[in-house]
């Protein structure tokens, strides 16, 4: 029908360029993060893009969900400013018949959301958790770029190195500048060394070298060495350790279904149903403002969407605490808001009013 292919149209063409520009913003504040925590040394720098990568997919729901919402509330403003809706409405169509292409068009998008938020966000949080906790953990002399001085995760070490191999486990000119926990100072030097593992401990191995220890009182203590070991590093990363609430697959929080699983379960099944929520948001509450534009339809929509993606944040911190169980909350948040856009479409559909309510009162009263 020419009704529901234009309708779709529309749709598709504001929602592509929608999705554009959110995922352009999105991407740079992403990035201007991500370039931050490389700063802070809380990322690799050679994994700049891996983590961007991952972030930006775990981000896609939001994303989808904010381009859909603005997408249907651009359409539907912009046929109510062209005097196309009344055109519509004038030809025999409801605002209730509204809904039927909508949803054509917009559910191929909510069952995307669906499957991401329940099995790509998890999946990218982990990539994104593993990545991190590799670059933490990994060893002081993994830390130290060829020809250039680096302190240690502990802030207590300053290294200096040339790496002769390739995997980093060897080095040569190697110099070592700590301070101990009892307050003296040592510096080793030593002409080659190489890593490691005693039991769980990372230890680098120094041949040939020299060590001064300086004391508390300024005592100074010259040794050399033939082969001595420091330990520079943690434990190693153990590749099935505690995952993050957000890095947890969807059915591991349901099979251990305690407070703080099913306040993350909770949001990602909030998320689905926000997007359709929004939906029915859209099409009940976008009107036609001539003096208000489209600045004013803008408005509400990113206040609306703040306003709920809040909301859903704070419900799964009362969860997650006890404070409200996780079915009254779905209840009353989303499907008080679900009741709500039906009841105001509803209300629109038919044309009601107070105004016209009260006139309607008033005339009774005087007929009578």
């Amino acid at each position: 029908m020419l009704f529901h292919s234009s309708i779709r149209k529309e749709l598709a063409r504001s929602f592509g360029a929608t999705l554009v520009v959110l995922f352009t913003i999105v991407l740079t504040m992403l990035l201007i993060r991500t370039l931050g925590a490389a700063s802070q040394g809380q990322v690799n720098p050679q994994e700049i893009m891996l983590v961007l990568g991952y972030t930006v997919i775990g981000r896609m729901p939001t994303i989808l969900t904010l381009a859909l919402f603005i997408s249907i509330v651009f359409s539907l403003s912009r046929m109510y400013r062209d005097s196309e809706m009344i055109i519509w409405l004038s030809s025999g169509r409801s605002l209730g018949g509204f809904l039927s292409p909508i949803l054509r068009f917009a559910w191929p998008i909510l069952v995307v959301i669906t499957l991401m938020v329940f099995f790509v966000w998890p999946w990218a949080n982990a990539q994104v958790d593993d990545l991190r906790d590799r670059f933490e953990r990994r060893g002081d002399l993994e830390r130290v770029a060829p020809g250039q001085f680096q302190e240690s995760s502990s802030g207590r070490r300053v290294f200096f190195i040339d790496k002769d191999t390739a995997d980093g486990t060897e080095g040569r000119n190697i110099f070592i500048s700590s301070v101990e926990d009892d307050g003296r100072e040592t510096v080793t030097s030593a002409r080659s060394g190489r890593i490691e593992w005693l039991g769980e401990r990372q230890f680098l191995m120094l041949n040939n070298g020299q060590r001064l220890e300086t004391s508390v009182e300024d005592t100074q203590k010259v040794s050399e060495f033939e082969e001595y070991g420091t330990q520079i590093g943690n434990a190693p990363l153990s590749p099935r350790g505690a995952q993050a609430l957000k890095s947890r697959p969807s059915w591991t929080l349901l099979r251990e279904p305690d407070a703080a699983n099913l306040g993350e379960f909770g949001w990602r099944l909030g998320m689905s149903l926000t997007a359709v929520n929004f939906v029915l948001i859209a099409l009940a509450t976008t009107t036609g403002n001539p003096r208000a534009g489209r600045g004013g339809n803008l408005f509400f929509t990113l206040f609306a969407f703040v306003f709920y993606y809040n909301l859903l944040n704070l419900g799964q911190s009362w969860v997650s605490s006890g404070l409200v169980g996780l079915v009254p909350f779905m209840l009353m948040l989303h499907g008080g808001v679900f009741a709500l856009s039906l009841a105001w479409l509803y209300k629109r559909h038919h044309g009601w009013s107070l105004r016209g309510w009260l006139a309607a009162q008033r005339q009774a009263r005087s007929a009578a």
